[in-house]
């Protein structure tokens, strides 16, 4: 399980975390919306140390993130698939190269890489690419990849950093079917940030608000989508008048 405690992280005067709390738990995918800027990928990449946090912190499965050395730092990453939001892929590697990469650092045998190369290849429809470049790929086939490189770790976790910004609908509903295959067929568990409610309701089990540097709401698809909470109300139906009268209310958690 990945359990937020009151994570605080401030960039020198913005406040972008201010007691980020939320648990993620094991075998769901787990959705944080929230608009632009709100420090949703800040949270991400404090769940495998690439950030540190002022106060409060993560834990994965029992451990204390930014207390872990470097080998602990480096066996929490070898569990943990992370889906860069512009796929973050290496444009001088092959795509076999660029999923075979953390499979080498894990000193994988050069056999099972292949194998874990295709297999995860195939999980994302994505067979028979192996010897093209990032350039020679779409989009949406260099953010495929990216899912297919998460996968060949065989990880615990993934991480998806809006695994469907930028893409048109077509193309963000096929990486959306590829993330539920992720849980269905792998059963990892997942954690989604994101701003495209269509993929939050397609991908995930519970749904999270974070709103001015905390969760302000989480529950079910269900239960966010019929909230009476004006500002996530606001968010999920896209309307850009201002509540002001909701920046009063205090987090409301939905169990």
């Amino acid at each position: 399980m990945i359990l937020f405690r009151d994570l605080n992280k401030s960039f020198g005067p913005k406040d972008v975390l201010t007691g980020f709390s939320l648990e993620v738990p094991d075998g769901e995918t787990t959705v944080v919306i929230g608009y632009s800027g709100t420090g949703k990928s800040v949270a991400l990449k404090h769940v495998v140390g690439l950030l540190q946090p002022d106060s409060g912190g993560v834990e994965v499965d029992g451990n204390v993130v930014h207390d872990l050395d470097r080998d602990g730092l480096v066996a929490l990453r070898s569990m943990i698939g992370f889906v860069f939001q512009f796929a973050a892929l290496f444009d001088s590697m092959t795509v076999r190269e660029n999923i075979s990469l953390g499979l080498k650092r894990q000193e994988v045998p050069e056999r099972e890489i292949e194998l874990r190369v295709q297999e995860s290849l195939a999980l994302v429809d994505m067979e028979g690419t192996e010897d093209r470049y990032p350039i020679e790929l779409s989009g949406g086939m260099r953010k495929r990849v990216g899912i297919a490189r998460a996968i060949a770790l065989k990880p615990k976790y993934i991480l998806y950093d809006e695994p469907t910004s930028g893409l048109d609908p077509v193309t963000a509903a096929v990486i959306n079917q590829l993330m539920v295959r992720a849980r269905e067929k792998l059963g990892v568990t997942g954690l989604v940030v994101t701003h495209d409610m269509n993929s939050a309701f397609t991908v995930g089990d519970r749904i999270a608000m974070l709103y001015r540097g905390s969760i302000r709401q989480v529950g079910s698809v269900e239960q966010i989508q019929r909230t009476h909470d004006p500002v996530v109300r606001q968010f999920i139906e896209g309307r850009p008048e201002a509540a002001a009268d909701a920046e009063g209310l205090v987090t409301q958690v939905v169990s």
